[in-house]
């Protein structure tokens, strides 16, 4: 076996002929598991290549033999590109679907997940995506927040156009960190992650991809490009017109039009929709034990625990606290 320490950014070597240290990996790296050897005639020998990119781990994995590995909801999106033979898989309700080297399959955050029979010939180009970064750099191309977190389609064909450059996208990023390439400075890492994540949402079919491909979001102009992109990276601020127009580099009055004319509301505005959705977020995913509503709203920039009841209504079709009892 040989491996290098195992902190989760440092690119790691791995090879074991032991089932447990193959899964403690696995669980580390991606995702907790567990693996059930069903190959007879040739010997089990896990060989992992990772890599982490910031928002995403990518990773070469093989298991020298016919494997099942079960998970539980994986919590990230994630794409497996077999670089050989097959894999027969299902997510939640989609089931019996196989992936080959003409096509991905692409598993959601959400719904238990099991590769039912990975053959002994199908290393896989693995790919984890961090679903915060998704869909914010899904809102960033939008110009405008999501209602829902997006839904990536089950399957990816990966014989042509966008879904094959977007696998070789991914595998030549993948091959210069583990040489110590470029990718490994930030000041080359950074656009490389958006471009893989831009890349992924333009390959794969989803509810906003006509949106996308319609509103060609290369076209708005750079100011409003720096604006959004303040306010998705820092949404409690307590940002101002006059200072996103200095960050964006115009005048108060050209990034008001600016917005009007290709986000169709007002910067607050966009800024007020931006947190109202991290704290329908925050509330989903909380207990009415753990999350309290007027913290959640003081820590997303609402002051008033009226209005921004009010708003949140308005907006979600119910209460703050209908929203935290459903979850």
């Amino acid at each position: 076996m040989q491996q290098s320490p195992r902190r989760s950014q440092d690119p790691l070597i791995f090879r074991t002929t032991d089932v447990d240290e193959a899964r403690e990996v696995i669980g580390e790296r991606f995702y907790a598991n567990f693996i059930d050897v069903l190959g007879g005639n040739t010997k089990f020998t896990a060989r992992y290549d990772i890599a982490a990119l910031g928002p995403l781990t990518l990773g070469r994995i093989g298991f020298g033999t016919e494997v099942r590995i079960r998970f539980g909801e994986l919590g990230s999106y994630h794409v497996d590109i077999p670089l050989g033979g097959r894999m027969a898989w299902r997510q939640g309700m989609h089931t019996r679907a196989v992936a080959t080297t003409a096509s991905a399959a692409v598993f959601q955050p959400y719904g238990d997940t099991t590769l039912d029979r990975v053959s002994t010939d199908c290393p896989l180009l693995a790919v984890k995506i961090n679903p915060k970064a998704l869909n914010r750099q899904l809102e960033c191309l939008l110009g405008r927040p999501l209602r829902t977190p997006v839904v990536l389609a089950p399957e990816l064909d990966i014989t042509h156009g966008a879904g094959l450059s977007w696998v070789r996208m991914v595998r030549a990023a993948f091959d210069e960190i583990q040489a110590g390439g470029l990718p490994t400075l930030p000041m080359v890492a950074r656009p490389l992650q958006e471009a893989l994540l831009n890349g992924l949402l333009l390959a794969t079919d989803h509810r906003y991809r006509d949106e996308l491909d319609r509103s060609g979001p290369a076209l708005r102009p750079g100011p409003v490009k720096r604006a959004v992109e303040a306010m998705h990276s820092m949404p409690q601020h307590p940002f101002t017109v006059g200072e996103l127009a200095t960050l964006a580099g115009v005048s108060t009055r050209r990034l008001q039009e600016a917005f009007q004319q290709y986000v169709g509301m007002a910067p607050l505005a966009y800024l007020t929709d931006i947190r109202l959705t991290r704290a329908h977020d925050e509330l989903r995913r909380g207990g009415s034990g753990e999350v309290n509503v007027s913290a959640v709203a003081h820590r997303w920039g609402f002051g008033h625990l009226g209005r921004f009841a009010a708003r949140y209504r308005a907006r979600f079709g119910e209460l703050p606290s209908q929203t935290l009892r459903s979850g």
